[in-house]
C-alpha cells in the first residue's frame, strides 16, 4: 500500500476526539487525507481521563501528519448542527471525498449510560436518546454527505456498526436495537450509492479498549 494513497483527499470523521474515531482520524491523515475532526464537546476528549481539548487533537493529527485538520463542534442529534458540520469541514477542506461516521454510544438523556438499561425499564427518554444518537445521526449524517459525493459520483462512506446487533440481550438491548437498524440503513445506503460510484459500508468492532477503560 503507498503511504500516502489519500493525498489530498478530505475525510470528516465524526466522534473523533478520542478512542476509535481518534484511531480512524489518525489512520486517514497518515495516508494523507485532509481531517475534519469532529466532536460533541471541546473539552470531550479529557473526559476519560485525558488532557486534550478537541482543538488539542486537531492540531497534534495535522502536525504529525503534516494534513490539514479543521476542529468540527456539533450535536450529530440536531439537523441544524448536522448540517454545519458538513458545510464546515468542506467550506475548510473542500469537497468531502470519504465520511466516517463513529459518533454514538450507548448514553442516557441526561448522560452517562441508561439506568435501568434493560429491554423492559429503560425510560422512554434514554429509548429516544440512544436512538438519536446511534440510529437517527446515521441517517441524518449520511444523508448530508450522500448528496454531494452522488454529484461528484465518487466517494466513501463507512458507519460504525457493534457486534451488540447480531444478538438478543438483555441490558444495552436499545443500543442493541438501534445500531442494528443503523447497520441495516448502511446496507440500503449501498444499494442506492451503487450506480453513482461510491462505496457504503460498516464496521461491527467488538469490546474494545480505549481510554475510558483504562
Amino acid at each position: 500500500m503507498p503511504a500516502r494513497m489519500l493525498e489530498g483527499q478530505v475525510a470528516l470523521v465524526t466522534g473523533a476526539g478520542r478512542g476509535l474515531g481518534r484511531a480512524f482520524a489518525e489512520r486517514l491523515a497518515a495516508l494523507g487525507c485532509n481531517i475534519a475532526v469532529h466532536g460533541m464537546r471541546e473539552h470531550g476528549p479529557s473526559e476519560y481521563g485525558g488532557t486534550q481539548t478537541l482543538t488539542d487533537v486537531a492540531h497534534a493529527i495535522a502536525t504529525t501528519h503534516g494534513v490539514r485538520t479543521v476542529k468540527v463542534l456539533g450535536d450529530l442529534t440536531r439537523m441544524d448542527d448536522i448540517a454545519r458540520t458538513a458545510s464546515t469541514a468542506s467550506a475548510e477542506l473542500g469537497p468531502i471525498d470519504i465520511l466516517v461516521h463513529n459518533a454514538g454510544g450507548d448514553i442516557a438523556a441526561a448522560g452517562g449510560k441508561p439506568d435501568p438499561n434493560d429491554v423492559v425499564r429503560i425510560k422512554p427518554e434514554d429509548v429516544r436518546a440512544v436512538i438519536d444518537r446511534n440510529l437517527l445521526s446515521t441517517i441524518f449524517v449520511c444523508q448530508q454527505v450522500a448528496t454531494g459525493m452522488m454529484q461528484r459520483r465518487r466517494g466513501r462512506i463507512v458507519t460504525i456498526g457493534s457486534v451488540a446487533a447480531f444478538k438478543g440481550r438483555t441490558n444495552g438491548s436499545i443500543y442493541a436495537t438501534a445500531k442494528a437498524g443503523a447497520m441495516h440503513f448502511t446496507r440500503c445506503l449501498a444499494d442506492q450509492m451503487r450506480p453513482y460510484g461510491v462505496t457504503v459500508n460498516t464496521i461491527a468492532p467488538g469490546d474494545t479498549r480505549t481510554e475510558r477503560f483504562l
